[in-house]
Protein backbone atom coordinates (compact mmCIF):
# COMPACT_ATOMS: atom_id res chain seq x y z
CA UNK A 1 0.00 0.00 0.00
CA UNK A 2 1.30 3.15 -1.03
CA UNK A 3 2.07 6.02 1.89
CA UNK A 4 1.33 8.93 1.66
CA UNK A 5 2.42 11.79 3.72
CA UNK A 6 -0.41 14.73 4.58
CA UNK A 7 1.14 18.21 5.63
CA UNK A 8 -0.09 19.28 8.90
CA UNK A 9 -3.54 20.98 9.23
CA UNK A 10 -6.09 22.06 12.37
CA UNK A 11 -8.83 19.49 10.89
CA UNK A 12 -7.23 16.31 9.65
CA UNK A 13 -9.58 13.86 9.67
CA UNK A 14 -11.09 14.35 5.68
CA UNK A 15 -7.51 14.31 4.43
CA UNK A 16 -6.54 11.20 6.14
CA UNK A 17 -10.08 9.97 5.51
CA UNK A 18 -9.77 10.44 1.77
CA UNK A 19 -6.54 9.04 1.38
CA UNK A 20 -7.99 5.68 2.93
CA UNK A 21 -10.57 6.00 0.84
CA UNK A 22 -8.46 5.73 -2.28
CA UNK A 23 -6.56 3.15 -1.13
CA UNK A 24 -3.30 4.98 0.52
CA UNK A 25 -1.83 4.76 3.62
CA UNK A 26 -1.72 8.11 4.95
CA UNK A 27 0.75 9.58 7.18
CA UNK A 28 0.91 12.91 8.92
CA UNK A 29 3.97 15.26 9.02
CA UNK A 30 4.36 18.53 10.66
CA UNK A 31 6.83 20.98 12.12
CA UNK A 32 9.18 19.05 14.32
CA UNK A 33 8.53 15.69 13.06
CA UNK A 34 11.95 15.28 11.26
CA UNK A 35 13.42 17.16 8.51
CA UNK A 36 11.41 17.22 4.72
CA UNK A 37 14.17 15.70 2.87
CA UNK A 38 13.97 12.33 5.25
CA UNK A 39 10.45 12.63 5.73
CA UNK A 40 9.42 12.72 2.05
CA UNK A 41 12.62 9.54 1.84
CA UNK A 42 9.83 7.15 3.36
CA UNK A 43 6.72 8.03 1.61
CA UNK A 44 5.63 7.38 -2.12
CA UNK A 45 3.04 10.43 -2.32
CA UNK A 46 2.85 13.48 -0.72
CA UNK A 47 -1.18 15.51 0.05
CA UNK A 48 -0.57 19.44 1.03
CA UNK A 49 -3.55 20.95 2.97
CA UNK A 50 -5.37 24.02 3.41
CA UNK A 51 -4.93 26.77 6.29
CA UNK A 52 -3.13 30.25 7.08
CA UNK A 53 -1.88 32.65 4.34
CA UNK A 54 1.72 32.10 3.05
CA UNK A 55 4.02 34.85 4.26
CA UNK A 56 4.11 37.37 1.40
CA UNK A 57 8.04 38.58 2.49
CA UNK A 58 8.37 35.33 0.62
CA UNK A 59 7.49 36.46 -2.58
CA UNK A 60 8.04 40.07 -2.49
CA UNK A 61 5.57 41.85 -0.87
CA UNK A 62 3.93 43.28 2.13
CA UNK A 63 1.19 41.94 3.76
CA UNK A 64 -2.21 43.06 2.95
CA UNK A 65 -4.22 43.89 5.91
CA UNK A 66 -6.25 40.63 6.15
CA UNK A 67 -3.01 38.58 6.01
CA UNK A 68 -3.39 35.63 8.91
CA UNK A 69 -0.35 33.83 9.25
CA UNK A 70 -0.40 30.19 9.20
CA UNK A 71 1.34 28.09 12.15
CA UNK A 72 4.74 29.37 13.37
CA UNK A 73 7.01 27.48 11.01
CA UNK A 74 4.74 25.90 8.75
CA UNK A 75 5.92 28.13 5.76
CA UNK A 76 9.40 27.36 5.85
CA UNK A 77 8.73 23.20 6.39
CA UNK A 78 5.97 23.23 3.58
CA UNK A 79 8.11 25.08 1.01
CA UNK A 80 10.68 22.21 1.60
CA UNK A 81 8.74 19.60 1.35
CA UNK A 82 7.09 20.98 -1.85
CA UNK A 83 10.61 21.75 -3.67
CA UNK A 84 11.56 18.47 -2.53
CA UNK A 85 8.31 16.43 -3.34
CA UNK A 86 9.03 18.47 -7.22
CA UNK A 87 12.73 18.22 -7.47
CA UNK A 88 12.65 14.06 -6.81
CA UNK A 89 9.89 13.69 -8.66
CA UNK A 90 7.59 12.39 -5.75
CA UNK A 91 3.80 12.26 -6.53
CA UNK A 92 1.96 15.55 -5.08
CA UNK A 93 -1.67 16.59 -4.86
CA UNK A 94 -1.57 20.38 -3.16
CA UNK A 95 -4.87 21.66 -2.00
CA UNK A 96 -6.36 24.90 -0.82
CA UNK A 97 -3.41 26.88 1.04
CA UNK A 98 -1.32 23.61 -0.46
CA UNK A 99 -1.67 25.14 -3.96
CA UNK A 100 -0.19 28.30 -2.83
CA UNK A 101 2.64 27.10 -0.93
CA UNK A 102 3.52 25.16 -4.19
CA UNK A 103 3.19 27.95 -6.25
CA UNK A 104 5.78 29.72 -4.14
CA UNK A 105 7.91 27.24 -3.46
CA UNK A 106 8.88 27.10 -7.37
CA UNK A 107 8.61 31.14 -7.70
CA UNK A 108 4.93 32.01 -7.81
CA UNK A 109 2.98 35.05 -6.33
CA UNK A 110 0.00 35.32 -4.85
CA UNK A 111 -3.23 37.50 -4.66
CA UNK A 112 -3.27 37.92 -1.29
CA UNK A 113 -6.85 39.07 -0.69
CA UNK A 114 -9.55 38.11 -3.66
CA UNK A 115 -12.63 40.48 -1.98
CA UNK A 116 -10.62 43.51 -2.56
CA UNK A 117 -8.04 42.94 -5.42
CA UNK A 118 -10.07 40.86 -8.36
CA UNK A 119 -12.32 43.14 -9.51
CA UNK A 120 -15.97 41.18 -9.80
CA UNK A 121 -14.69 38.74 -7.89
CA UNK A 122 -17.01 35.71 -6.93
CA UNK A 123 -17.60 34.62 -3.58
CA UNK A 124 -14.90 32.08 -2.59
CA UNK A 125 -15.43 31.58 1.07
CA UNK A 126 -18.80 30.76 1.44
CA UNK A 127 -20.94 30.01 4.58
CA UNK A 128 -22.61 26.41 3.96
CA UNK A 129 -21.20 22.82 4.79
CA UNK A 130 -18.23 21.72 4.25
CA UNK A 131 -18.92 20.01 1.13
CA UNK A 132 -21.63 22.61 -0.66
CA UNK A 133 -20.86 23.77 -4.13
CA UNK A 134 -20.30 27.70 -4.20
CA UNK A 135 -19.33 28.28 -8.13
CA UNK A 136 -18.46 26.04 -11.26
CA UNK A 137 -14.75 26.25 -12.23
CA UNK A 138 -13.96 25.73 -15.93
CA UNK A 139 -11.15 22.66 -16.80
CA UNK A 140 -8.68 22.83 -19.64
CA UNK A 141 -9.05 20.32 -22.12
CA UNK A 142 -6.26 17.81 -22.17
CA UNK A 143 -5.07 18.52 -18.76
CA UNK A 144 -4.40 15.93 -16.03
CA UNK A 145 -7.40 17.29 -14.05
CA UNK A 146 -9.54 16.74 -16.66
CA UNK A 147 -9.20 13.35 -17.07
CA UNK A 148 -9.42 12.91 -13.60
CA UNK A 149 -12.62 14.47 -13.34
CA UNK A 150 -14.49 13.88 -16.50
CA UNK A 151 -16.94 11.45 -14.89
CA UNK A 152 -17.74 14.64 -12.61
CA UNK A 153 -18.10 17.38 -15.44
CA UNK A 154 -21.51 18.46 -16.62
CA UNK A 155 -20.27 19.14 -20.24
CA UNK A 156 -16.58 17.94 -19.94
CA UNK A 157 -15.36 21.41 -19.52
CA UNK A 158 -17.14 22.78 -15.71
CA UNK A 159 -17.76 21.04 -12.41
CA UNK A 160 -19.19 22.76 -9.29
CA UNK A 161 -16.83 22.83 -6.48
CA UNK A 162 -16.87 24.21 -2.75
CA UNK A 163 -14.55 27.13 -1.57
CA UNK A 164 -12.80 28.28 0.97
CA UNK A 165 -10.27 30.80 -0.04
CA UNK A 166 -9.43 34.42 0.25
CA UNK A 167 -6.04 34.15 -1.36
CA UNK A 168 -4.92 32.54 -4.72
CA UNK A 169 -2.54 32.26 -7.38
CA UNK A 170 -1.11 35.17 -9.05
CA UNK A 171 2.00 34.89 -11.12
CA UNK A 172 2.17 31.48 -12.01
CA UNK A 173 5.57 29.11 -11.35
CA UNK A 174 7.66 28.61 -14.04
CA UNK A 175 7.13 24.78 -15.41
CA UNK A 176 3.61 24.94 -14.35
CA UNK A 177 -0.09 25.52 -16.45
CA UNK A 178 -3.16 26.42 -15.35
CA UNK A 179 -5.95 23.89 -15.57
CA UNK A 180 -8.80 25.53 -14.36
CA UNK A 181 -10.46 29.22 -13.60
CA UNK A 182 -13.56 30.16 -12.01
CA UNK A 183 -16.22 32.39 -13.94
CA UNK A 184 -14.32 35.40 -12.35
CA UNK A 185 -10.61 34.36 -13.25
CA UNK A 186 -9.56 33.47 -9.94
CA UNK A 187 -6.79 30.25 -10.99
CA UNK A 188 -8.44 27.20 -9.57
CA UNK A 189 -6.17 24.36 -10.26
CA UNK A 190 -2.70 24.29 -11.71
CA UNK A 191 -0.04 21.10 -12.51
CA UNK A 192 3.08 20.32 -14.00
CA UNK A 193 2.75 19.17 -18.14
CA UNK A 194 4.14 15.79 -18.54
CA UNK A 195 3.54 11.95 -17.27
CA UNK A 196 4.45 13.40 -13.47
CA UNK A 197 1.61 13.62 -11.15
CA UNK A 198 1.71 17.12 -9.60
CA UNK A 199 -1.62 18.20 -9.62
CA UNK A 200 -2.93 21.80 -7.35
CA UNK A 201 -6.41 22.58 -6.48
CA UNK A 202 -7.49 25.36 -4.87
CA UNK A 203 -10.76 23.83 -3.43
CA UNK A 204 -11.33 20.99 -1.21
CA UNK A 205 -11.78 18.14 -2.83
CA UNK A 206 -11.06 15.88 0.85
CA UNK A 207 -14.32 16.91 1.94
CA UNK A 208 -16.65 15.12 -0.18
CA UNK A 209 -14.71 11.43 1.13
CA UNK A 210 -18.58 10.68 2.07
CA UNK A 211 -19.99 11.06 -0.76
CA UNK A 212 -17.36 10.38 -3.88
CA UNK A 213 -16.76 13.36 -5.41
CA UNK A 214 -13.32 14.32 -6.44
CA UNK A 215 -12.13 11.26 -5.03
CA UNK A 216 -10.51 10.52 -8.25
CA UNK A 217 -7.80 13.32 -7.66
CA UNK A 218 -6.76 10.68 -4.19
CA UNK A 219 -7.06 7.85 -6.72
CA UNK A 220 -4.45 9.48 -8.97
CA UNK A 221 -2.51 10.22 -6.09
CA UNK A 222 -2.17 7.21 -4.62
CA UNK A 223 -1.95 5.35 -8.12
CA UNK A 224 0.70 7.44 -9.24
CA UNK A 225 2.97 6.78 -5.73
CA UNK A 226 2.00 3.15 -5.93
CA UNK A 227 3.79 3.13 -9.94
CA UNK A 228 6.73 5.03 -8.25
CA UNK A 229 7.41 2.03 -6.06
CA UNK A 230 6.69 -0.61 -8.63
Amino acid sequence: MAKIAIGQNRKMEDYLEAVRRAGGDPIEVAVGSGAPEQLLAGVDGLVLTGGGDVDPALYGEAPHETFQAAEPGRDAFEISLARTAVTKGIPLLAICRGMQVLNVAMGGTLVQDIPTQVAGALHHSVPQQRAGHAHEVWVTSGSHLQALLNDHMEDGETCHVNSRHHQAVKDVAPGFEVTATSPDGVIEAMETPGPAFCVAVQWHPENFWRTGEFRELFEGLVRAATARTS
